[in-house]
């Protein structure tokens, strides 16, 4: 009688715990919940005073009572090895005895009840069955809890298409409750889900509690984004979260501080691995991120950060000038960023072009951690070209003692460009004129807030 009130103590706080997370919590509206059950004729074998299948019928009408409190959730039973008997070798015998419905208990203890051990475990057979027993709506938690007390007599690998079902997307990581097993049971089993042993009275107990409390509970977690002293003072930046199976977007969350001035704490599935993308520029990533059900679960992330600002001496007269941003020695844009704005970025080393007229180049620029490196750039200048001709000509400068291109002059008869200030020539020729000799140059400055004007 103790253990009895003991186990329904421990039922209810189970179950007032799930009730108090699943508000918390960031979980789909829906739970579905499939038993696959074992009926083959092994599980005829005594177990404590009883027979194996006895014993998984009291544990199953158990596990769906706790199940069926749970606002949203929906159970189906599908049994094998329990229509053909064992020298038949029906390795196809697996049946959807109950689908998936609302008030479906007593059609489902009942059936319970009536099976009769008789035939073969097609294990493998059955999960890969139960992808039509999922109805295909969006936004449901999937589960698959298999209470067995065999290896798999026919072929097929349980393991391999439990993961590819996890990958697609129809169930997450099953539960695996193995009767009177041994340890090759539990090394056979580990790579299809997450497997317990339930050899004796009290171990059944835990297992319904541990069960129920994971596919019905979300976990706590916080997000550390890491400095470069390892503080989990970084914060406010976009936080992707996908299923590391799937690899399916599950939620976007600005990272935040709370009031107590710690990363806030976020409800997940452990049932999930996870894969997170931090927004930084540029991103950083963590995959397989897996979280320990019953204790507050701490994810570092290190995001050390500082900043890039782009001014110009007094006003600049450019539309909208930019500087494009690469990590040093690679050529993979990270950013376009604004004049006169400061953008955070990940320590490092970078490499800038500003999209002046010419281009200004900065290599090697270090961003430090929660300091501001500032690239200041002199205010441009005016060139007004009026031309009473068309003309084949092209803006120069002298850079390291050899000529180089920086702008072509259009077809207009009067065009203004913005310049940085410097000396540059004019190069070019009448477009009717036939004779190269006629090439003409002609020098000009460039000085800040001024305009200089040329007549051709």
């Amino acid at each position: 009688m103790a253990f009895v009130k003991q186990y329904m103590k421990s039922i209810f706080t189970i179950l007032m715990l799930a009730a108090w997370m699943q508000v918390s919590a960031q979980t789909p509206t829906k739970t579905r919940i499939l038993i696959i059950f074992d009926a083959s004729g092994s599980m005829t074998t005594p177990i404590e005073n009883s027979t194996r299948i006895q014993v998984a019928k009291k544990m199953a009408i158990k596990l769906i009572d706790s199940l069926s409190s749970f606002k949203n959730v929906e159970i189906a039973l599908r049994v094998y090895g329990h229509q053909k008997t064992a020298d038949q070798k029906d390795c196809k015998d697996s049946r959807l005895e109950v689908p998936f419905a609302p008030n479906n208990l007593v059609i489902m203890k009942k059936k319970i009840n009536s099976l009769v051990p008789k035939g073969w475990t097609p294990i493998a057979y059955s999960l890969q069955e139960c992808e039509k027993d999922f109805p295909a709506d969006k936004g449901v938690r999937n589960l698959v809890i298999i209470i067995t007390d065999g290896l798999e007599e026919c072929t097929g690998d349980p393991c391999l298409i439990s993961q590819a079902l996890q990958k697609k997307g129809i169930f997450l990581k099953p539960f695996i409750i193995g009767l009177g097993s041994s340890e090759q049971f539990k090394f056979k089993f580990e790579c299809a889900g997450t497997y317990y042993d339930a050899n004796t009275q009290r171990d059944i107990d835990n297992v319904i509690g541990i069960v129920v409390s994971q596919a019905m509970n979300a976990t706590s977690c916080q997000v550390n984004l890491l400095d470069k002293q390892l503080r989990p003072i970084e914060t406010n930046v976009l936080m992707s979260i996908y299923d590391a199976g799937t690899k399916k977007l599950i939620y976007n969350y600005e990272h935040t501080m709370n009031g107590r001035g710690v990363p806030d704490t976020l409800f997940l599935d452990p049932l999930r691995k996870y894969d997170i993308t931090v927004h930084t520029m540029p991103p950083v990533h963590k995959t397989n991120v897996e979280l320990v059900v019953g204790k507050h679960n701490i994810i570092a992330i290190d995001v050390p950060q500082g900043s890039i600002a782009f001014n110009c001496v007094g006003k600049t007269n450019y539309p909208d000038l930019k500087a494009v941003i690469t990590i040093h020695g690679q050529h993979q844009t990270i950013n376009v960023q604004t004049f006169n704005t400061t953008k955070r970025y990940l320590t490092g080393i970078y490499d800038l072009e500003i999209l002046t007229v010419p281009r200004l180049y900065y290599d090697s620029l270090i961003v430090d951690q929660n300091k501001t490196s500032t690239i200041t750039i002199p205010q441009p200048g005016r060139l007004q070209i009026n031309k009473s001709r068309d003309l084949v000509c092209g803006i120069y400068r002298m850079q390291n003692g050899q000529l180089e291109w920086v702008a072509d002059v259009g077809d207009e008869y009067y065009q203004t460009l913005i310049m940085q200030p410097g000396k540059y020539i004019m190069i070019g020729r009448s477009k009717p004129e036939t004779r190269t000799i006629y090439t003409f140059e002609k020098e000009f400055t460039i000085t800040s807030a001024n305009t200089t004007e040329i007549n051709i």
